[in-house]
């Protein structure tokens, strides 16, 4: 668990760089942890979901996925051990290596006992006996208490879950004043979007927007590589996402969100603009809209968003200045909440 300390075994242990090194400078490490790209995934995503989804239809084209038990196995990560379950199969097994020694023991222990009864008894004979005592009673405690082939895991496995049809607008300011540093703050916010919606939303569709003083409906190659750059009008990005919803995505069987990144630098028209294109035409048809600046100072689009929020709990806006940030305002963004429908 996150701040246990482990002490260093004395003298270096037998691993590859204490006393059991090799000569050659090879050994191997005493502790091995195992955990599949599966069990990383799910707990890097874990209690996390798109807002407000709604179920539109009783059958639908778009998995949610959802996690189930399917019993235990013999390798995964210490979250998962199945402490009962260990702990009988290590029960069972000193049982078994037990067994043969526990038996030799009690036959040795009366055979002493009724040598030291007997007045005719040789002594060293019954020195003999009073050694092997010794020796199985060593050889029962040199039985480990618990094995590493003892530890049991709770196994648990994704199955797909029907729900309703989803699209999530990506829109990505790539204008002058969105240095190096700030666009690799928004591709890494939508490459982790990108991986959670491939994760737990396998066929949910994506639309990838990138805008300058004008903007373009790009291929996810594009929206993550392409180098083109210019002045800023953020409200063209909005004003295509809108265009697209209307020609694409009318229609209750649609849950619609969108995902928008900026440094916030914008005319003040223009800011003013997007503040209304998003309360009038955006976000009644949006389930739910996450506003990311990844710059600190206030901007103006900062300032007008900020009334978006104030009247629209459908629409979320947070800061990032360092790639730390990333994946903490990603779960504030998108953690799941029960009391939502």
């Amino acid at each position: 668990m996150r701040g246990d300390r482990i002490q260093r075994p004395q003298g270096g242990g037998s691993g590859s760089g204490g006393q059991g090194a090799s000569q050659d400078g090879q050994g191997e490490d005493d502790f091995v942890f195992r955990i599949s790209r599966e069990e990383f995934m799910n707990y890097f995503f874990d209690d996390l979901a798109l807002p407000r989804m709604i179920r539109t239809q009783l059958l639908a084209d778009v998995p949610e996925w959802k996690v189930r038990r399917a019993g235990v196995v013999s390798e995964g990560n210490p979250t998962s051990l199945h402490v009962v379950r260990s702990m009988r199969t290590g029960l069972a097994r000193r049982i078994a290596m037990g067994g043969d020694p526990r038996r030799e023991l009690k036959r040795a222990e009366e055979q002493l006992a009724d040598l030291e009864r007997r007045p005719d008894a040789a002594p060293p004979e019954i020195e003999v006996l009073r050694a092997r005592v010794v020796e199985l009673r060593e050889r029962l405690k040199r039985v480990p208490f618990l094995d590493p082939f003892d530890l049991r895991y709770r196994n648990r496995v994704r199955e797909p879950t029907p729900t309703s049809k989803a699209v999530m607008f990506c829109l990505m300011d790539v204008s002058g004043s969105m240095d190096e540093s700030r666009k690799d703050l928004a591709k890494r916010f939508f490459i982790l979007l990108y991986l959670f919606l491939s994760r737990h939303y396998e066929k949910t569709e994506v639309v990838f927007i990138r805008h300058h003083t004008q903007a373009a409906e790009v291929t996810e190659d594009e929206f993550f590589h392409a180098t083109e750059s210019g002045g800023t009008v953020v409200s063209s990005a909005l004003t295509m996402m809108n265009d697209i919803i209307r020609a694409r995505y009318m229609g209750s069987e649609w849950n619609i969100y969108g995902a928008q990144a900026s440094d916030g630098d914008n005319w003040q028209q223009d800011s003013s603009k997007c503040r209304e294109l998003l309360d009038h035409k955006i976000l009644p048809l949006v389930r739910y809209y996450a506003y990311v600046q990844v710059a600190d100072e206030d901007q103006n689009l900062w300032e007008e968003y900020t009334r978006v929020r104030d009247a629209n709990p459908q629409f979320a806006m947070q800061k990032i200045c360092t790639p730390s940030q990333i994946f903490p305002v990603f779960r504030e963004l998108f953690k799941k909440n029960p009391a939502v429908a």
